[in-house]
């Protein structure tokens, strides 16, 4: 049987725990709680926030990323077909690349995830091409900002950076594929409910730091902006007719 844990003020609390493996804190943790304060004008039921655990988060900042590189394959046609005019957006989704997944959710993973699961001995053959791959990533990000954010737009450069999303999109589609079906299961896996609860929270002090209140949905706004540039948003025209 287990039981699901609820503190009030944060989003990232655990869900489904074992009442064996945690007995005393959730004892701890139900007696400390306090109800969240009547809305005015509401129904008067306390209200709680939906459960979000560390390799869920991940995955979901991954959606993030899948979107961009959507963004980068309506650019590398553009661009191939020699409309320049795609270039500020492509230079606005390298920018979130840089800052959200590179900066930001990568330093994550190569500061709480991998280590944690070389500590116990698991998929160190993997990281090790993870860790590579975050590399190389951050210097096609170099290459295509660079290239789509010239005050003077060089066509040669813009020809180059499509070799250059097209080699990101290529290694990171299959990159975030084996993260969301191998490496985070395993981290959920061999990570006790404790410390899977305290990086959750650790996780999302970073993204306030980092982003604001707002944090994860200000980005994706931001790429839905993006999307509407470049007339990509409409989710139905992928629909196979």
């Amino acid at each position: 049987m287990t039981e699901r844990v609820v503190l009030a003020g944060g989003r990232r609390q655990l869900l489904a725990m074992s009442a064996a493996a945690v007995g005393g804190l959730v004892l701890s943790a139900c007696a400390g709680s306090k109800p969240a304060p009547h809305q005015p004008g509401g129904t008067g039921a306390q209200e709680q926030e939906v459960p979000v655990t560390p390799p869920e988060d991940l995955m979901r900042e991954h959606g993030v990323l899948k979107r961009v590189l959507l963004v980068y394959r309506e650019g590398i046609g553009r661009l191939q077909a020699g409309d320049q005019g795609s270039a500020p957006a492509l230079n606005a989704a390298a920018g979130i690349i840089r800052s959200f997944i590179e900066d930001y959710h990568e330093g994550l993973e190569e500061q709480y995830v991998f280590p944690t699961l070389e500590k116990v001995g698991k998929l160190a053959d993997i990281t090790a091409v993870l860790r590579t791959q975050h590399q190389r990533g951050r210097a096609l990000t170099d290459r295509i900002l660079s290239a789509t954010g010239a005050s003077a737009l060089n066509r040669r450069a813009l020809q180059d950076s499509v070799q250059d999303m097209m080699a990101f999109v290529r290694m990171y589609e299959p990159h975030e594929a084996r993260e969301d079906t191998v490496v985070f299961p395993a981290l959920r896996a061999v990570v006790a409910a404790p410390e899977l609860w305290a990086m959750a929270e650790t996780f999302e002090e970073e993204e306030h730091r980092r982003f604001g209140a707002r944090g994860f949905d200000d980005v994706v706004d931001q790429v839905a902006d993006i999307e509407k540039t470049l007339g990509i948003y409409d989710l139905a025209q992928f629909t196979p007719t």
